[in-house]
């Protein structure tokens, strides 16, 4: 009955690893990324993650692709940058 909500801070936790995992995304090449099958709004905000050189545009785009992390499972993500790290 009484269901335990997570705290504030392993929300945010949960949301800086996420926005770190998508961080790991944006040095890899378009073709790995599309290989990836990731979300069309998150791979559009990775891709444009590379073009910008700003630091303050920058770090508001990882913050963006946090978000946009938090609506797609972490896993398969997890497991393709782990096979792409073997190769």
């Amino acid at each position: 009955m009484d269901e335990i909500k997570p705290s504030k801070s392993a929300k945010k936790r949960e949301y800086l690893a996420r926005q770190q995992l998508g961080e790991e995304l944006i040095p890899l090449q378009e073709q790995e990324l599309r290989g990836m099958d990731l979300d069309e709004d998150l791979l559009d905000a990775i891709l444009e993650a590379k073009r910008l050189s700003k630091r303050g545009a920058l770090r508001r785009q990882k913050q963006y692709i946090g978000k946009l992390m938090g609506r797609v499972d972490p896993e398969p993500i997890r497991a393709a940058l782990a096979q792409l790290q073997r190769k």
